[in-house]
């Protein structure tokens, strides 16, 4: 119906999209799954500004498909994308831009890559605890996280 209102180009159509894929994600469908988030990602590339915050928001779900669906080289430029969108949304020192160091991270330690998943993961905790301080839960996790990769 947003198609048909607005235009099939529309930022609207494109968080409609992600809502079917998330959806379409749920069932285990992910083969429809990608190609949505895939067609809501085209147009917010064409639609929004290349450091929108919805822009980040469709890049970090299909990198966690991919993730999923095992497609993990995929996923890799996809998670390093949402950091660099979140940076220049935010700033550098944003609790935003280390909850995406740490999706990298983790997805580095999945690979058994942990020479470049240590570095994100000690920003990240530097990020948080000067955020958010050092008491926070996201301090905690992270701190669990350097734990295992060490």
């Amino acid at each position: 119906m947003r198609e048909r209102v607005l235009g099939p180009d529309h930022p609207d159509c494109a968080q409609s999209l992600n809502n079917l894929a998330a959806l379409c994600n749920e069932k285990k469908q992910y083969d429809k799954a990608e190609e949505l988030y895939e067609r809501a990602l085209d147009i917010r590339r064409r639609a929004l500004a290349p450091d929108h915050p919805s822009l980040a928001y469709t890049v970090k779900h299909l990198a966690i498909l991919y993730k999923k669906m095992g497609k993990l080289d995929k996923a890799v430029p996809l998670y390093e994308l949402a950091v660099e969108i979140r940076q220049k949304s935010f700033g550098p020192k944003h609790p935003s831009v280390a909850t995406a160091l740490v999706n990298l991270a983790v997805l580095y330690s999945q690979m058994k890559k942990h020479v470049e998943a240590l570095p994100l993961y000690e920003r990240a905790l530097k990020i948080y605890e000067d955020s958010l301080g050092r008491m926070h839960p996201r301090v905690g996790e992270t701190l669990k996280n350097l734990a295992v990769l060490r």
